[in-house]
């Protein structure tokens, strides 16, 4: 997570959305630098508002804005699916090396997800708390040339990004059948997509 004080602007990191990438060109530009632990660095809506926000409210009678990248949900599993199978996860039970991107969905769509499957989802990580405001920029991850003018624009600086946290390639094949179960379950993810710039 980053925080831009001066522009009131607060980038949270949502998993497997490239926010390494920006936040290693951008810490040097950032007031605030949530690198770890991960449940900080990846700090959810509502975790971002209970604990930062609620300090800009309450010491500087200010709020940020927040902005956030989403992924198409299953090109978003996709790549927790072919992360999760790095060749020094074997053996973990995180570790997706033995199985087809059609288990790991199968798995991710269990009621009780087994540790390999169990990445939470988009819509979750942006939802505010009850009492709370919700993110004000979601774009889509596919978009990088727009989300690079906003930042540029936003903070007034040329952003230069380096690939990182590259998965290692597999393929992402998938029955007619689970797509389509996975589709009506998880409708709302794809809206979320579909809302964002």
């Amino acid at each position: 997570m980053l925080v831009f004080y001066k522009e009131r602007l607060a980038l949270l990191s949502v998993p497997k959305t490239g926010s390494t990438a920006y936040q290693t060109a951008l810490r040097d530009r950032a007031d605030i630098v949530v690198a770890g632990p991960t449940d900080l660095k990846h700090a959810n809506m509502r975790r971002y508002d209970r604990f930062f926000q609620t300090t800009f409210r309450k010491m500087f009678d200010t709020e940020m804005e927040v902005m956030a990248v989403v992924r198409e949900p299953l090109d978003w599993l996709g790549s927790w699916y072919r992360y999760r199978s790095r060749p020094e996860r074997a053996g973990h039970p995180h570790s997706t090396s033995d199985l087809s991107f059609d288990d790991f969905l199968n798995a991710y769509m269990l009621e009780t997800r087994p540790a390999y499957a169990d990445v939470g989802c988009q819509t979750d990580f942006l939802r505010p708390r009850s009492n709370g405001a919700g993110v004000n920029h979601v774009f889509k991850y596919e978009n990088q040339n727009m989300i690079l003018e906003f930042l540029q624009t936003r903070l007034n600086c040329d952003i230069h990004l380096t690939r990182e946290n590259v998965s290692p390639a597999r393929p992402l094949d998938l029955s007619a059948d689970t797509e389509r179960r996975f589709r009506a379950l998880h409708e709302s993810e794809f809206r979320l997509h579909q809302s964002a710039q």
